[in-house]
């Protein structure tokens, strides 16, 4: 009897807490809409999801923000939940802009916040589109940016990390730009795939020591991606979906 309750209770809380979420999601892409400047936006933002988690009962820890290198680099992190992004956009300095799957940027008031905070999108089924997001991830780069990108690119129920897409490997190694592996740990089990009401407990972002950009060769893109799948797979309680590209060459 007391473990329904209790169950109850949670539920009650869960769903309560998406209505608020979803009123400060709105009341956050109205904010976008009249804030004048990039960097504002993006502090704004910062700042209401560091709120939102906790309103969803989400206890967040970071660890290793000094490790973040000053200027240009290439931040990838597992990706597990619909909670990541909200996790990454409140674990990192607001100067960050997140490379998204370009399906997003057409989802209805979403799509509107995201570029209003200068999300870059990116084609990941034509060729074409893939090369000219290369380039003009480049540039953003070569101007001081630093981007953010979930490699596996998706995420379902299975437990484990997924294949990765080279994206994010090709840009750092063209651009010569360190990357930096992050892991989220506890999201999965906050919000499982098809999963709506979030459950409350406990997050960590562990920003992990910086892979320096290799010297340039055909091996650079294949090295950084094992690199950085070790890295986040040593502190990830969770298998190795795509050994072969631990293992490397």
């Amino acid at each position: 009897m007391r473990g329904a309750l209790a169950g109850a209770l949670s539920t009650l809380y869960g769903i309560v807490a998406l209505v608020v979420f979803v009123l400060l999601f709105l009341v956050t892409t109205i904010l976008a809409l009249v804030i004048p400047g990039l960097e504002s936006r993006r502090a704004m933002v910062h700042a209401v999801a560091r709120i939102a988690l906790p309103v969803l009962g989400i206890r967040l820890t970071v660890e290793g923000l000094e490790r973040l290198p000053e200027g240009s680099c290439i931040v990838v992190a597992n990706h597990a939940s619909y909670l990541d992004g909200i996790v990454m956009k409140a674990a990192l300095p607001p100067r960050f802009s997140f490379v998204i799957k370009r399906e997003a940027s057409s989802t209805p008031v979403l799509g509107f916040l995201l570029r209003r905070i200068g999300a870059e999108f990116v084609d990941r089924h034509n060729a074409g589109g893939r090369r000219r997001d290369a380039s003009r991830l480049l540039r953003k780069a070569g101007r001081g940016h630093a981007l953010v990108f979930f490699p596996e690119g998706t995420f379902d129920g299975t437990r484990g990390l997924k294949r990765f897409l080279a994206g994010a490997f090709v840009a750092a190694a063209r651009g010569e730009l360190p990357v930096v592996p992050v892991v989220i740990i506890g999201a999965r089990q906050a919000l499982p795939n098809r999963a709506v009401i979030v459950r409350p407990g406990d997050i960590r972002v562990e920003i992990l020591h910086p892979l320096a950009a290799p010297a340039a060769s055909r091996h650079a893109v294949e090295d950084l991606r094992r690199d950085s799948r070790r890295s986040m797979l040593a502190r990830l309680d969770e298998p190795d979906l795509a050994p072969e590209q631990t293992a490397g060459h």
